[in-house]
């Protein structure tokens, strides 16, 4: 009998199932290489293009009738002292006087309708000048089928002289001598020589003040000496040429 202290083999423990292995890929045959797919583009939306509105101020029209968004001053140096802003009604009360350099601020049509009321005609009548202007308007705008803001600045720069005549101190003696106008100065001068030539044409005359100041206002856009405006400043510049 053998001993029933003798250890006792245990059954060796169950080896484990190899795992199951992938199936091999089927050979490539030779031929050209093909490119890798790339993955379609996902539509992106895109936000659609808002229309500009149009400006509040695009919109006004000088008398509710003309349009001052396209008015150009060609003349560099009196830019700065035409006001074409658009404006419905060229009346502001005053608000800039005694302010140094405040009429370059103002609407250069309410500077004619104010240079209108120089004379005892309109000496504080300030509706009967702005009716005046605006009738004036009117008719060139029917006789010229232009803008008559443009013709008026036109009109401006062709009256305005760039060379005038002081007069200088040597001891008791004065002298004459040319010298360049401002451009501040020559708006200014621009601004009375068309409003006299309107009222001094319209003396005596069965035309209209509103038709005088018109046909002064085209004559002088047009650059014809015959124009007061134009007239006047020619003889400006020739006195100063020869005190140059």
């Amino acid at each position: 009998m053998q001993d029933d202290n003798a250890p006792k083999q245990e059954p060796p423990a169950p080896e484990p199932a190899p795992a199951p292995q992938a199936a091999a890929a089927p050979p490539q045959t030779a031929g050209p290489a093909q490119e890798p797919a790339h993955p379609e583009p996902k539509a992106v939306s895109v936000p659609a293009e808002k229309k500009p509105e149009p400006s509040i101020l695009g919109n006004v029209l000088l008398f509710g009738k003309f349009d001052a968004s396209d008015v150009v001053v060609r003349d560099v140096g009196m830019a700065r002292y035409i006001d074409v802003s658009p404006i419905a009604v060229p009346h502001t009360g005053g608000k800039h006087s005694n302010k140094p350099f405040a009429r370059a601020k103002m609407s250069i049509v309410e500077r004619l309708i104010n240079g209108m009321m120089r004379t005892e005609d309109f000496t504080g009548k300030k509706i009967k000048a702005y009716r005046a202007v605006e009738n004036a308007f009117s008719i060139v705008h029917q006789k010229t089928q232009k803008n008559p803001i443009q013709s008026f600045v036109d009109a401006l720069q062709n009256a305005a002289p760039r060379e005038e005549v002081t007069r200088l101190q040597y001891g008791g003696i004065s002298v004459p001598k040319a010298v360049d106008v401002a451009p501040a100065r020559r708006v200014d001068l621009a601004l009375r020589n068309l409003c006299q030539g309107a009222l001094e044409s319209s003396h005596g005359s069965k035309k209209s003040i509103e038709e005088c100041l018109a046909d002064e206002i085209i004559a002088a856009a047009k650059n014809d000496v015959n124009c007061h405006a134009v007239a006047k400043k020619e003889e400006i510049e020739r006195v100063a040429a020869s005190a140059r």
